[in-house]
């Protein structure tokens, strides 16, 4: 009689009780809630993520609390899933294969500010990292529209860009992911200490190879930030001037966001009506207060007028979001508050200072694709992601869609997938060699790495061959 290999559902009152004293919830409900991220944005992956729930949430405190979670979980083969604040948009968060939720916000504590430098752990809010910055006259480099809810170590497994990285570049430009702490996923787990430009080995791995711990960021000055709001008559012409502002030296215009927005995405922002006129489109930016006036002629030049231009004490007066709220992803949160038909996609710019093509680009795509470009910097060079609100029909007008962007040479950076390397992404094998070192048995985060599932057999030294190896044709 052939062995019986059906495996054994895991008792999860006794996990629970293995836990303590970590805190535990089991209450389906709050479970449920806890295995969502904001893969919703996408209808594609709501019918694909929203029936997939974990079977425990844990809250570690401390670090030694987050070692014994990865400690019983490796003892009872229990898939992992790392959760911070939740705000992802692929599914980061949810739990593809059940199993145990970790969830970090417990670990918030701001451990050390140093003169260009803040050390936090990984569970910290970035609104309360800022806020304790103040003070001291710095802030953080850079940081997402989100950051209220926001924890830094999701920002760093799951994030890229944010509102300051058209002053300071990227997470991964040099300098500015100081060094993180990761736990393996052991017996007994260790914590691995990795520093600048080891610490991309980890990054922007949704929390696939390793528990982040610890993060040290560098910070920048702060400055009298003015929160501000240009209209324009046509797109081509507010498009210009982002990329004219996106340009600017720093002496003329330090400028800490860089956001055009289509007028159509504008009418959903009703707060704004006492402030912007109907029908403009809308160059969003912040910039010292002494560079104001920079600031008005630059949109002037390009047949603009700034009609917004607060500092926080009259935006928190006039009960306004911050301006940054109307970038990044927040556009996309402001329509679906309203109609939860739209979703958006992710679009790489070939040439950001070519608004003509982007002009054309929008005619090209109709009345169901509404542009919105935010521009970062990186490695010394202005680059352009245009963030568009869609108006979903199927996949197949998705697809439609994704491919005249593609005809032209736009990069399509697809929103729309929940594995790792779907998003027009390569294998990062540096990634996955760290995760055979840190998480041999494949415990976190699994079904969101179709690649590990080829290489998990080899070794480390293996895996990361992998990526010197040339290319086939």
């Amino acid at each position: 009689m052939p062995e019986d290999v059906t495996p054994v559902a895991p008792d999860w009152t006794r996990i629970a009780e293995a836990l303590a004293p970590v805190e535990t919830i089991a209450d389906p409900i709050t479970v449920k809630k806890r295995s969502r991220d904001f893969f919703w944005y996408s209808p594609i992956l709501n019918a694909a993520l929203r029936r997939a729930f974990g079977d425990l949430v844990a809250r570690p405190a401390t670090r030694a609390e987050l070692a014994h979670c990865l400690a019983v979980a490796h003892a009872h083969d229990i898939p992992v899933t790392l959760r911070g604040g939740g705000t992802g948009n692929y599914g980061q968060a949810v739990p593809l294969k059940g199993g145990l939720i970790v969830e970090t916000t417990a670990m918030n504590r701001i451990l050390e500010i140093g003169a260009d430098f803040v050390r936090v752990e990984a569970g910290a809010l970035m609104a309360d990292i800022n806020a304790a910055l103040l003070p001291t006259g710095r802030e953080m480099a850079m940081f997402p529209s989100t950051q209220d809810i926001a924890t830094i170590g999701g920002f760093v497994a799951g994030g890229s860009a944010g509102i300051g990285s058209i002053a300071n570049g990227p997470l991964r430009e040099t300098g500015n992911i100081r060094s993180l702490k990761a736990l393996s996923v052991e017996a007994e787990p260790v914590e691995h200490v990795f520093d600048a430009e080891e610490a991309l080995a980890i990054h922007h791995a949704w929390g696939l190879n390793g528990a982040i711990t610890e993060v040290t960021l560098r910070t920048v000055p702060t400055r009298d930030w003015v929160g501000c709001m240009a209209g324009f008559d046509g797109y081509r012409e507010a498009y210009a001037a982002g990329h004219a502002l996106a340009s600017a030296p720093d002496a003329l215009i330090a400028r800490k966001l860089c956001s055009v927005v289509d007028a159509r995405i504008a009418d959903y922002f009703p707060r704004l009506g006492d402030h912007v006129p109907k029908g403009c489109h809308l160059l969003v930016t912040l910039v010292p207060r002494e560079q104001l006036d920079a600031l008005r002629a630059l949109v002037a030049d390009h047949g603009g007028t700034l009609h917004l231009a607060m500092v926080e004490s009259e935006r928190q007066a006039a009960k306004l979001p911050h301006v940054f709220e109307f970038a990044y992803n927040h556009t996309t949160l402001q329509v679906l508050k309203s109609d939860r038909s739209a979703t958006y996609q992710q679009i790489g710019v070939p040439d950001p200072a070519d608004a003509d093509r982007v002009a054309a680009m929008r005619a090209r795509q109709g009345n169901d694709v509404w542009p919105h470009h935010e521009f970062t910097r990186a490695g010394g060079r202005i680059w352009c992601a245009d963030l568009p609100i869609i108006w979903f029909e199927s996949p197949e007008r998705l697809a439609e869609i994704n491919a005249t962007y593609e005809a032209d040479g736009f990069i399509v950076y697809d929103a729309h997938v929940h594995v790792i390397e779907g998003n027009h992404m390569q294998p990062d094998y540096r990634h996955l060699a760290w995760k055979k070192r840190l998480d041999p048995k494949g415990l976190l985060n699994p079904g969101k790495s179709l690649e590990w599932e080829k290489v998990r057999h080899l070794s480390p030294d293996e895996i990361e061959a992998l990526g010197r190896a040339p290319a086939q044709s």
